[in-house]
């Protein structure tokens, strides 16, 4: 008896490891649509969200041919493109983002990742330094708690960049009422507006600020995913987190949570392989 449990275990281990093998090392497409009255005309965007400089094929060739296939109006990235790590190679985010940018608009955001290296120059060198130059040079502008207007559709795109008391582990801290209209302003209600925030963990002060949409990552879609339950750990190594990844809504705000598409630290993705995000957007 004693015997068939530890063969069965060391099945159920075997077959753990086989999916987590197979799931950090594909992607696949999840769509979304929303529709609005604010919206002036069809448009559709690709959220790619948490690569962590994970490469999908040869310079992301893989990644970059299924965006070309979708064709879309242009990109939004919701952060931690690179991961924050002494010595860390940046050159694959980097390349990625340079051949996004000579094909579509790309509207960035940072992540915590992103944010902690241009906070610690001293531990990071100027590798933050470098990747936001290179950003410009692809034509890409980070939104930093900016704005940009598409007028063509009348949407309005707004990059949040949360303070670090904002991703402590293990409880959310909370966000004063007037933070996010001290730190971004207040939106155009006339416009759709996005916000990229990169922590997901505050939509309903989101919601309360004045999105009508939100993209977030930072989740990673719980790493290990079960049936039912969901996502299972957060980066805030809190269990269970309420929103692990796919489309939330509160009072006619819409958060799209990318699963992300890379890891680190933890390099484990059971039931969860990365996941490269479609929107489209529609005239109510």
């Amino acid at each position: 008896m004693f015997t068939t449990i530890l063969i069965v275990i060391g099945i159920l281990i075997g077959l753990f490891l086989i999916v987590m093998c197979y799931d950090c090392n594909r992607f696949v497409t999840v769509c979304y649509e929303i529709k609005s009255k604010k919206i002036a005309k069809e448009c559709t965007f690709v959220l790619i969200s948490d690569l962590h400089n994970k490469s999908f094929g040869q310079q992301n060739e893989k990644l970059l041919s299924k965006i070309d296939e979708l064709a879309p109006d242009a990109i939004l990235a919701a952060g931690d493109i690179m991961t924050a790590c002494k010595g860390e190679q940046y050159h694959v985010a980097v390349r990625l983002m340079e051949q996004l940018g000579a094909k579509y608009p790309v509207y960035c955001g940072m992540g915590n990742h992103e944010h902690r290296m241009a906070l610690n120059p001293k531990q990071y060198g100027n590798i933050y330094e470098n990747y936001v130059e290179s950003l410009y040079k692809a034509g890409i502008e980070p939104l930093i708690n900016e704005n940009v207007d598409m007028p063509s559709v009348n949407i309005n795109i707004c990059g949040l960049q949360l303070d670090r008391c904002y991703y402590r582990k293990f409880h959310i801290y909370p966000m004063p009422k007037n933070y996010l209209r001290d730190t971004i302003g207040v939106p155009n209600k006339d416009k759709f507006q996005i916000l990229i925030a990169h922590n997901p963990d505050y939509f309903e002060e989101y919601a309360g600020w004045g999105a009508d949409l939100v993209v977030s990552g930072h989740v990673h879609g719980g790493l290990m995913r079960l049936p039912v339950i969901g996502g299972v750990v957060s980066p805030k190594w809190t269990l269970f987190p309420k929103y692990d990844g796919g489309r939330f809504e509160k009072d006619g705000c819409v958060m799209i949570l990318s699963r992300g598409l890379g890891m680190h630290t933890l390099p484990l993705r059971i039931f969860n392989p990365g996941e490269l995000v479609v929107i489209h957007l529609m005239p109510a």
